[in-house]
């Protein structure tokens, strides 16, 4: 209905200057004193011409535009839509009513399609106008005061999206720029204050409550150093989404969003080409085990928009593989899912589950992730990082899987804690099997998953809201980072990738210290480090490192088609323990306790030893907390 009312209004005020116009056009032409039979033919050419300009002007659809945003092409437009109206005029008067009715003067005619242009035109860019001059007067001194990084057009549409969606409530301090050519000019009436550096000293002089990081285009290793910058501030941060947003014209301010761990990695997001490499999916039937965990569950929302034939979700904890079903049979209800509510360690149910649905594609992510957990429970590790991994890899050589992905850990590379070395030998499992069987095996490893169950920023995001202390094991404590999203393509790209045997590898950037991670969270939730939330060092726990590496010095590294990836060369393997270990599990010899742990561990790693210097209740009381 509102629709049609402004259209309305838009056809009557257009009646209206044209009309008044022509009339203008006779008195500037007459020196205002009309001769009487030209003012009779007047209301006959207002009358025909008047339908003629209208019907024109709806034609080239000047009644369906936002002319608030009216600019030089809607100027364009309308002088297009008098010109051709003007012509059709003429034409129509001059051959079929020469003879009926008193032609006007050709200065007339000119002066009419002049005075159309310039009213109609006026018209459409008077809100323009009106718009702008609020813009130019500030966004209401009275508001929020806020302050923009960036004086480009990103920058420039920002400003006007808060005029029209905060009116009152904000007021625009400026912008800052490092553009030193911007600097001391002004943008939309508002002054460029300098570069990054002055962002502090701007906050402190004028107040700003809110920054606004309006650079899309940018790498992210800038927005990460604008970030920090910010941070030394009060003022809370807000960023504008990526370039592709500013060039399908989404910038808007429902698309300015709080500054997110994902912008501090130090590096631009790993963005694959799947579509073109994940033609392995498709019409294939795909098990996914551990399905219900953090990177299990975006595997199968990554894989599910392949189109796989039949998609497996197996987990050991029957909500976790509840809620992945529910939310894929929702999104995709063409697709085939079941639920498998089985454990790797069995043996026995996970044979039945490959004889039975015959899968060609597996993804293994199943496995027990949490240092501090498996240092108090080492025994644990061995059953299901290495013998369920045995078992699911075994069962798709046995049914002719045809590729198999292993999900593995830097904390497999020169392990120093249970949890790591098991994951190693589970790697050796794979690339053993590789050697006599058609499946092709690969593992991929990468570092911390943010945002994954058990990792840092949960943990940190619970104490800080518990009001703290954030507790870091050691200050000097730097890790490897990157996104599910990313950590799920680099699995997909792999299992693209893969001929058999390879242990591919994620080119991660920059590490991060785990303290200033923990200061960039407290600040990002509108505290100050220190005085607000206090950091807790509490020094570090069995089985942690310094570090993680990526690859041991024996495996080097080789490049793929991907610049970021990387596949680390195949290690001697130690067949007759590894058969040893096989015909263990087969007869369910398995260690039972830590020392037993140890020593078979040794066995594939001779350099590796179990952290003892630690009380076995410090260990169970560390182990309670989610692993840093």
């Amino acid at each position: 209905m509102e629709q049609h009312k402004r259209v309305f209004t838009l056809v009557l005020l257009d009646a209206v200057l044209v009309v008044l116009s022509l009339y203008m056009a006779l008195m500037i032409r007459f020196d205002v004193l009309i001769p009487v039979q030209y003012l009779q033919s007047f209301f006959l050419y207002a009358g025909f011409w008047l339908v003629i300009r209208l019907g024109t002007f709806y034609s080239f659809r000047l009644y369906h535009r936002l002319w608030q945003y009216a600019s030089v092409g809607e100027l364009i437009t309308i002088v297009s839509a008098v010109t051709v109206s003007s012509l059709f005029s003429i034409v129509i008067t001059y051959i079929f009513l020469s003879d009926r009715i008193l032609l006007l003067p050709r200065g007339v005619i000119i002066l009419d399609y002049i005075l159309n242009i310039c009213l109609i035109g006026g018209s459409r860019l008077t809100w323009r106008l009106f718009r702008d001059s609020r813009l130019r007067k500030g966004l209401y001194k009275t508001g929020k005061p806020i302050l923009i990084v960036g004086a480009g057009d990103a920058g420039a549409l920002v400003a006007k999206e808060f005029v029209n969606h905060y009116g009152g409530e904000t007021n625009l301090i400026g912008f800052v720029d490092d553009d030193t050519l911007k600097h001391n000019s002004r943008l939309l009436g508002k002054p460029v204050l300098g570069g990054r550096d002055a962002i502090p000293e701007v906050v402190k002089k004028y107040k700003v409550e809110e920054i606004i990081i309006a650079m899309p285009s940018v790498p992210r290793k800038i927005i990460r150093e604008i970030i920090s910058i910010c941070q030394e501030t009060s003022a809370k941060i807000k960023i504008l989404p990526g370039v592709f947003d500013l060039i399908d014209g989404n910038v808007t301010v429902s698309k300015i969003r709080e500054v997110q761990l994902e912008d501090l990695l130090g590096r631009e997001p790993v963005n694959l080409d799947l579509e073109s490499v994940c033609g392995y999916l498709i019409g294939q039937v795909v098990l996914v085990t551990g399905a219900g965990g953090s990177i299990g569950s975006e595997l199968c929302r990554q894989i599910a928009e392949f189109n796989p034939e039949t998609l497996l979700l197996l987990d050991v904890c029957e909500n976790n593989v509840y809620d992945i079903e529910l939310e894929l049979k929702k999104k995709y209800p063409e697709l085939k899912v079941y639920p498998l509510v089985k454990d790797i360690r069995d043996r026995l149910a996970i044979d039945l589950v490959f004889k039975t649905y015959r899968p060609k594609v597996v993804f293994h992510a199943a496995a027990h992730k949490h240092v501090p957990l498996m240092e108090a429970n080492p025994e644990e590790a061995i059953k299901n990082n290495v013998m369920g991994t045995y078992n699911v890899a075994q069962a798709a050589n046995i049914y002719g899987a045809k590729r198999f992905v292993l999900i593995s850990t830097d904390k497999a590379v020169n392990p120093t804690s249970v949890m790591g070395a098991s994951k190693r030998v589970a790697e050796m499992v794979i690339q053993y099997l590789n050697e006599t069987s058609k499946t092709n095996y690969a593992a991929v490893r990468f570092g911390n998953v943010l945002g994954s169950r058990g990792s840092v920023i949960p943990l940190f995001q619970q104490q800080i809201a518990e009001g703290g202390p954030v507790t870091v094991t050691d200050r000097n404590m730097i890790r490897y980072f990157m996104t599910i999203p990313e950590a799920v393509q680099l699995v997909l790209q792999a299992g693209a990738m893969t001929e058999g045997g390879e242990i591919f590898i994620l080119d991660m950037g920059e590490m991060v210290k785990i303290i200033d991670l923990a200061k960039t969270l407290i600040r990002l939730s509108g505290f100050e480090p220190g005085e607000d939330i206090e950091i807790k060092e509490t020094g570090m726990r069995p089985g942690e490192k310094l570090y993680e590496e990526l690859m041991t010095s024996e495996e080097g590294v080789n490049a793929t088609k991907h610049e970021r990836i990387f596949v680390g060369q195949p290690t001697t393997l130690k067949r007759e323990l590894i058969d040893k270990a096989i015909k263990e599990f087969h007869s369910g010899i398995l260690p039972t306790n830590q020392e037993e742990t140890l020593i078979w561990l040794q066995r594939f790693i001779p350099e590796f030893r179990l952290v003892t210097n630690a009380s076995i209740e410090v260990i169970s009381e560390v182990a309670a907390t989610a692993e840093n």
